[in-house]
Order: structure tokens, then sequence, then C-alpha cells
């Protein structure tokens, strides 16, 4: 059994004993959903970090800068995310996390929105929930893909095969210990990521000689690679060529830095403001987040990809598998054993939370909603585990496809939530006269905007049309209809308050 095998196996086994221990730590829906919000800083900012970017991060964006250097949209993706991120966490966490627990202490995203705006009817929760699964089977389906992927690179496995594998082992801690499970997988797998990018980054550039060597040789091999503005030559069969074939124009840059809208619906991401102790944990884990979850592994990736065109001769057929090929030739193979598990715990850390998202979708906001009002606490959880199992069979079912892109997959999920929620989240906690219908419109709108705007033939990103819609939609319907009650002004007057 060679290094590689032995790291895999190793890491495996401790995310099954995790799961296991948390498991005796889950009795109640809150707990299995959101840990019953005992998370500390350190553990919320790596566990919201490592469930918002994963597999992509060590996959999809090192690939994107394989395929083109800083030209296409790598770049600017990463420009993007880094200032959503940090608009997220200062502004969006502490709020959230307040009124969450204000809001009769609402556990699910489409629960708050229910709480928050006094919707009796339920619209609000059953609307919300149906997106949340819609886009989650996406989502969840691109990291299934993309730990086939990294099986198959590094072990030569049987894509399918290793598809099954994958998903037996993030179903089976998920199944067992819930949001605490996620939570501390996500620690260590936050953590891991932040490693294998900063480490493999700086090594390559030491090696290559720097920053100007790098750039001076991208350059000899094409000008385009170091041009951000540039777009991407294929040949026929669809491999890189590395040259270039015009500029992405205004609409590609607008379409590449819309990705940071993404950041404000995200549910998996949301949940982790909800669940951290205190809002006077959210100062410390922003900072956290920011430099070490987000900025610092962005730009590692695209380092990363751009290092990997140096170093093969012959172009990757896959260039989703640069960082995956480059750890096993620049390291030793105990080395590449532990950076190849940090691909691996980026694709856990959002899979686990995505599956746990969904379920809560299905437990909280349809089973007791509305078929088991009285449902006991332990019948709950286990609804919740057995909701897991099932999102993570249509998943799989998805991601069965072996031609299937990792970045395709995130991209239209990740416009989804942006779009359906992003502008809801944002309009509920900082306009005081935003109302229930106006924030039923813009989910409505948001999300039915991301499914028709293909037809359009438009190269612009769905995340931009489908943002700008929706908060049309919110201010329209709320300020043509009923304005909130003295009852939801005084809540959000007094949420808006807390120091």
């Amino acid at each position: 059994m060679n290094p590689t095998t032995v790291t895999f196996i190793l890491y495996l086994v401790m995310l099954i004993v995790i799961g296991i221990i948390t498991y005796r730590m889950t009795s109640t829906l809150s707990d299995y959903i959101l840990g019953g919000r005992k998370l500390n800083s350190w553990v919320a900012a790596f566990s919201a970090q490592a469930s918002d970017f994963s597999g992509w991060l060590l996959l999809g964006l090192p690939g994107a800068a394989y395929a083109a250097g800083l030209g296409q949209w790598s770049l600017w993706i990463a420009v993007g995310l880094a200032i959503g991120a940090m608009i997220n966490w200062q502004y969006v966490a502490k709020r959230l996390r307040v009124y969450t627990e204000y809001s009769n202490n609402s556990i699910t995203l489409p629960e708050f929105f229910e709480n928050r705006f006094r919707d009796k009817s339920s619209l609000l929760r059953v609307i919300s929930a149906i997106f949340i699964l819609a886009f989650f089977l996406f989502y969840t389906a691109s990291g299934l893909v993309a730990g086939a992927k990294l099986f198959n690179g590094t072990f030569g496995m049987d894509y399918h095969t290793a598809l099954i594998l994958g998903g037996i082992v993030i179903v089976g801690y998920t199944f067992l210990g819930g949001f605490l499970a996620v939570s501390y997988t996500d620690f260590i797998q936050g953590f891991l990521m932040f490693l294998a990018l900063f480490v493999t980054a700086v090594y390559g550039l030491i090696e290559i000689g720097g920053f100007g060597a790098l750039f001076d040789t991208l350059k000899s091999i094409d000008g385009s690679l170091i041009d951000a503005s540039a777009a991407t030559a294929y040949d026929s069969e669809g491999s890189v060529v590395w040259a270039a074939a015009g500029s992405i124009g205004f609409v590609g840059i607008v379409s590449a830095l819309a990705w940071g809208l993404g950041y404000f619906g995200q549910p998996h991401i949301l949940a982790r403001f909800m669940a951290i102790k205190s809002h006077k944990e959210v100062a410390k884990a922003k900072v956290i987040a920011i430099t070490m979850g987000a900025v610092i592994p962005l730009y590692g990736a695209i380092i990363v990809g751009m290092v990997g065109i140096t170093t093969f001769d012959v172009p990757l057929s896959d260039p989703e598998q640069v960082f995956i090929q480059l750890v096993q030739v620049i390291y030793n193979p105990w080395v590449a054993g532990f950076l190849l598990a940090a691909v691996l715990a980026a694709i856990m850390s959002t899979i686990d939370s995505q599956l746990l998202v969904s379920s809560s979708a299905l437990s909280e906001d349809f089973y007791k909603k509305f078929l088991r009002k009285e449902a006991s606490e332990t019948e709950l959880v286990w609804v919740g585990r057995f909701c897991v199992l099932g999102i993570a069979l249509v998943a799989m079912a998805l991601a069965w496809n072996e031609t299937s892109s990792v970045l395709d997959l995130v991209s239209y999920a990740w416009a989804g939530f942006g779009a359906t929620f992003g502008s809801a989240i944002l309009f509920s906690l900082f306009w005081r006269k935003t109302t229930r219908n106006g924030v039923l419109a813009g989910i409505i709108v948001g999300g039915l905007t991301i499914f028709l705007w293909g037809y359009t033939g438009s190269d612009l990103y769905e995340m931009v049309p489908g943002f700008i819609f929706s908060s049309i939609a919110i201010v329209v319907f709320s300020l043509i209809g009923e304005g909130p009650s003295e009852e939801i002004l005084e809540e959000y007057d007094k949420v808006t308050g807390v120091k």
C-alpha cells in the first residue's frame, strides 16, 4: 500500500470517528441542523469558508487558471469572491445571527423568512425550501463529480466506482453527526485547504524563481496568459492550446465579478452565521475567514494553475486535474497524500453542508410543518438523517455523467442561490419597509430568472439579471402593498439596535 493510499485511508477513518463522537452530542433537531448555536469563531470561520469553496477551489479555479492564466475570467472571479466574502462577513453575519434568534429562534432560512414577516400562509417557507432543494441537487452533484475526479486522477479508479465510494463516506459522517460533525470536520478541512494552496503556491513560486520568472515564462508561451482581459482558444476537441482568441469584454468581466453577489444567498454559508455562539464572536471570525479562509486560498489557487502551465510539457487533457497532478510531481508521496487529502476535504466540506441544509428543508420545513407537527425531537433527527441519504442518491444520479464539469455545476447552483435568496436576505436585514409579499416576489423572480435566462442566448452570467430583477421585485411589491405591521417594525428596530 503506497503512502498516498495510507494517508487517504487515515483521513477517511478520522472523519467517520468524528461522526460517531458527534452522534452522541446530537439529540434535538436544532442540534442536528444548527449545532445548538455553539460554534466558536475559529470553527465558524473555517467551516463557513470550507463549505463555501468546495472542490472547485482546488479543481475548478486552478483548472481555469491552468487553461487561461490570468485570462478568461479566473482573476476576476477571485476578485469578486474576495470582495463578496468581505462584505458578507462585515455586514450580514452579525445581523443575521441576532435576527434569527429574535425571530422565534429560527434554525433554517425558510423558517427565518416565515418568522421575520409573520407569514401565516407558510408560502415563504415552502417556496424557499423548494428552491433550496432544486439548486442544492446541482451543487451536491458538483461535489460528487469533483470527488470522483480526485479518486480517478490519484488512483486511476473507475469514475463511477469513485463516485459511489465518495458518496458513502460523506453520507456516513453527515448521517451520524449532523451539523456538529459537519462543522468540526469543516474546520479541519478548511485549514487543510488553506495549507495545501498556500504551501503549493509558495513552493511553486520558489522553484520557478518568483513572480517575475513565472510571468516571463507564461509570456514566452503566450502573452495572453498574463492578460486579464484575454479569452482562451481551444482546439477542435476542446483542449486548451494557450492562445488568445480575442477579449472576454465588459460582459465577461462583469459576469466574473458578479460571483461575489452569490455570497449573500448561500444557505450553507448563512447557516454558519446563524450557528455561531454569540454575535460578539463575529468580529474575530471575520478576520480569520477573510484572510486564511478566502483571500489566500483564492489567489493561491490561481498561482497553482499558472505554475502548472510551466510544469507539464504535454498539456493536461482535463485542466481541472492540475492540482492533483502537480502535487504528485513536486512532492514526495507522503506530502502528496496529505495535500491530496485537502482536495477530498474541500469536496466533502461543501457536500456535507449542502446535504444538511437540504435535509433541514425537508425535515423542518415540510415534514414537521405539514405532516407531523407533534413529531418528537428524536423522530425529527432520524427524518433528517434519512433525508440526507435520499438527497445524496438523487445528486449521485445527476453526477453519473462522467463528462460533467465541476465549475459548470457550481456556477449554476451558485447563481441560483445568489439570485433567489441574496437580495431577499439583504432587504430583510437592512430595509425596514420590506414586506412578506416583497420577499416572496423577489425569491420567485430571482429563481425563475436563473432557470429561464439561458434561453435568451446572452453571455451575461445569470446571477446578474437574477439578482437585479429580484431586488426590483422586492422593492416594487413591498411599496405597492400593505406595509409591515408594528410588531415587525419593533422587532426590526430591536435587532438593528443590538451592539
